[in-house]
């Protein structure tokens, strides 16, 4: 038997699609959803609405993630699925920054997959992201948890990657490729992407002056502070603040 004949022969046969991903809304604790190659929601399961917060399906279908994300994830997000549309390869557990239940920023791991049309073509992008469960997880994964876990209880502190790997009980070598293959960011990115998060955290949270979060966030002078935060979230941090106190 040909498999590949007999698996297109078998899905030509299908009423439709959508019977398959109805299996997602029956899967706990999993979400997942599909976008084209312009990044507009093409499907999603309940609980991915859900977190999301959109209002029904109507509104959410042929939407972007600029609806529903913090601006500072949306370009991570879009980076990823570009690599797979250009390069047609798998991203297979990727520690990324998402949604938790109350909408703030956990760790999940995120695998995306490109979906071809019936030329071969790439049209689209699925994703399926799950909690980040330090217990169940790949050892590499672990260390690069435990390194972002002790980069957002030391956001002040500026690290070499040498020193971090001493923080969390590994060789720098090691860090530098396990964090690498986990998020797809040198060590130096994630350290500070993740100053950046804790600074945006700070604009909206407290009252504290733009000089005074910069250097609580290991930047050395508000300057560098709006330059880098400019660079990863698209606007100042002076604009971020009036965004979203007001919001």
């Amino acid at each position: 038997m040909n498999a590949l004949k007999f698996k297109e022969d078998f899905f030509a046969k299908m009423a439709q699609a959508w019977d398959l991903l109805e299996l997602f809304d029956h899967l706990p604790g999993v979400f997942f959803v599909i976008k084209d190659i312009e990044g507009r929601f093409v499907a999603a399961n309940t609980a991915t609405m859900q977190r999301l917060g959109a209002i029904d399906v109507e509104h959410f279908i042929g939407d972007t993630d600029a609806s529903y994300l913090p601006e500072e994830l949306i370009k991570t997000y879009r980076d990823d699925d570009r690599v797979v549309i250009e390069t047609g390869k798998p991203l297979l557990n990727r520690l990324e920054a998402w949604l938790g239940a109350q909408r703030e920023l956990e760790w999940f791991l995120t695998t995306k997959l490109p979906i071809r049309g019936n030329d071969g073509r790439i049209i689209g992008v699925m994703a399926l992201i799950r909690r980040y469960e330090a217990d169940h997880a790949h050892h590499y994964i672990k260390e690069v948890a435990d390194a972002v876990a002790y980069l957002k209880i030391n956001p002040h502190r500026l690290l070499t990657t040498a020193a971090l790997a001493r923080a969390v009980g590994t060789s720098e070598r090691s860090l530098h490729r396990k964090i690498l293959l986990a998020t797809g960011l040198t060590p130096q990115e994630l350290m500070l992407r993740i100053r950046i998060q804790a600074a945006a955290n700070s604009l909206v949270s407290t009252t504290d002056t733009l000089s005074d979060i910069a250097l609580k966030h290991g930047f050395c002078d508000q300057s560098a502070f709006t330059k880098h935060f400019r660079r990863q979230t698209g606007m100042t941090p002076r604009q971020f603040r009036v965004q979203h106190q007001s919001g």
